[in-house]
């Protein structure tokens, strides 16, 4: 069997010709039959492209599932897990989704008709309750943002299996690298391939992996019905990214550990949210499932000795933006930005406190990371 970071180089039954050691881009957006009744792999690009077909068969390998989708955006392959459903039909979903799913799925399928209850998917009891005779999937992030909370993949999966519902899981922070949820139970796993896939900031993607041959029809049908799929330019730098993929987290999470060692001897730091060290909240229960927790982290600075705001605008080495899983390192205050449309006391009830910063880790020297990180507290530092 082939190990995964030889799948990560080699695209499975990928379409090459005259020698070439990659896929090639093809750009056509129509095929040409060879007779009225010889049928053919591909007619129209919406439908079938030789260069995303590469990409999403390699998807579905590196997921375990029965078939990859590839679409251009998450939030279109979020959309198009969702899709699935109709008006009437209600979903568990995880009260620390995405920002951009829980917009999705409250200020448009909710006037589609879909039901909608919000748990902690961490208490399983809390999931059971929220389940009614219409309902039809769990939908939930095994480690949410910013906050880092885990939730058992497995467990979720052997509740909706009992119920006979479907399980979808957001894998884009842990990426299949570090985590498989179709093997755990997982029916459906979508990523912002313009994460940690993709890795380098300059594509926006994204993927649907599908358990099995039913699924993988719907999920065809809204593709093809709908259209979002990635170009065949995209798809080509999406392979490109996902060959690095195992090589830059690697790196990454060991800087995130690096940069958290030094954190915590750091006192105006309050609390560190990172399940991948084993004195921090969750470590036990994601490494049940997960190989690592990624290379985002949460930490509280304390506001009355530092301020948050000049801490970030301090930084110069990681950038002040938002997204996550490139080969940079990025810094964003969620109270400000993530979070700003909440009021006060809603960030309070989300755990969202004004010095909570969330850091996203890229390759650069650890020391020089630190180093950025010592000359920001400083200079952030409250007389």
């Amino acid at each position: 069997m082939t190990e995964f970071n030889t799948k990560l180089i080699h695209v499975p039954d990928g379409e090459k010709f005259d020698g070439s050691v990659i896929v090639p881009i093809y750009k056509a957006t129509t095929y040409q039959y060879p007779s009225v009744e010889r049928s053919v792999r591909f007619d129209y690009s919406r439908s079938g492209n030789p260069t995303r077909f590469a990409l999403e068969q390699q998807l579905a390998e590196l997921e375990e599932g029965d078939r990859g989708f590839a679409f251009s955006s998450g939030m279109a392959a979020i959309h198009a897990a969702l899709a699935i459903f109709k008006a009437g039909d209600h979903l568990v979903v995880g009260d620390q989704i995405y920002g951009g799913t829980f917009r999705l799925l409250y200020q448009f399928f909710k006037q589609w008709g879909l039901e909608i209850t919000a748990v902690d998917t961490r208490d399983l009891r809390a999931i059971e309750s929220a389940i009614q005779p219409n309902t039809k999937a769990i939908y939930f992030e095994p480690i949410t943002n910013p906050l880092l909370r885990v939730t058992s993949v497995e467990n979720v999966a052997q509740i909706a299996q009992k119920h006979d519902l479907l399980t979808i899981v957001d894998n884009t922070f842990l990426s299949p690298y570090y985590l498989k949820p179709i093997p755990l139970g997982a029916d459906i796993v979508v990523h912002s391939a313009t994460k940690y896939l993709s890795g380098h900031s300059d594509v926006s993607a994204g993927a649907v992996i599908t358990a099995n041959k039913k699924l993988s029809e719907r999920i065809y049908f809204i593709q093809n019905a709908l259209g979002a799929v990635l170009s065949p330019e995209d798809s080509n730098e999406l392979m490109r990214g996902i060959k690095t993929l195992s090589v830059r987290l690697d790196r990454q999470v060991k800087n995130t550990k690096r940069l958290i060692q030094f954190l915590q001897t750091v006192a105006a730091v309050d609390k560190v949210y990172y399940p991948g060290i084993q004195n921090l909240e969750g470590y036990r229960e994601l490494h049940q499932e997960a190989a690592e927790a990624g290379a985002v982290f949460s930490f509280e600075l304390n506001s009355q000795q530092i301020d948050p705001v000049k801490f970030v605008d301090n930084l110069h080495l990681f950038a002040l933006a938002v997204s996550l899983g490139s080969v940079e390192s990025l810094v964003e205050l969620p109270s400000k930005m993530s979070h700003a449309e909440l009021s006060p006391e809603e960030q309070l009830a989300a755990g969202i406190k004004p010095g909570l910063i969330r850091i996203s880790v890229g390759i650069e020297d650890i020391k020089d990371l630190i180093t950025d990180f010592k000359q920001a507290l400083a200079a952030a530092r409250k007389e």
